[in-house]
């Protein structure tokens, strides 16, 4: 496992706004994937006074490489004033699983595909005879 991942977990109060940020993470290939847990019951101290509140969790999987844009992406888009953002090391995994998350979070690939189109655009000659 020459590549480092991780699993990186945020709470929020519903369902929507979980979903919103699963997906801007995956399109953004922040995270090849991401999953929705809850709702869950959680129990906090906040401002002083101990609360209580049903929230969902995210559980993103991505490369330790992609972390700190993922953290930006969940604190941004998030609407806790300290929203929770822990990175798990993931010690051990199937390979062919790990390869894929590697894939899905490339940097290059939505870079490269746009290339490839527009040299596909420039190299078609139109013949309107």
């Amino acid at each position: 496992m020459d590549q480092a991942y991780v699993q990186v977990t945020t709470t929020i109060d519903s369902r929507q706004e979980a979903a919103d940020l699963a997906r801007s993470a995956v399109e953004e290939r922040l995270a090849a994937c991401a999953q929705l847990v809850g709702p869950i019951a959680s129990t906090y101290w906040w401002e002083g006074e101990i609360e209580s509140a049903e929230e969902w969790m995210v559980v993103f999987k991505t490369t330790s490489d992609r972390f700190e844009e993922l953290a930006v992406l969940i604190t941004e888009r998030h609407t806790y004033d300290t929203p929770e953002i822990i990175a798990t090391p993931v010690v051990a995994g199937s390979s062919d699983y790990l390869d894929w998350v590697t894939e899905q979070t490339d940097k290059g690939d939505d870079e490269l595909e746009e290339e490839d189109l527009v040299d596909d655009e420039e190299d078609v000659a139109v013949d309107v005879d």
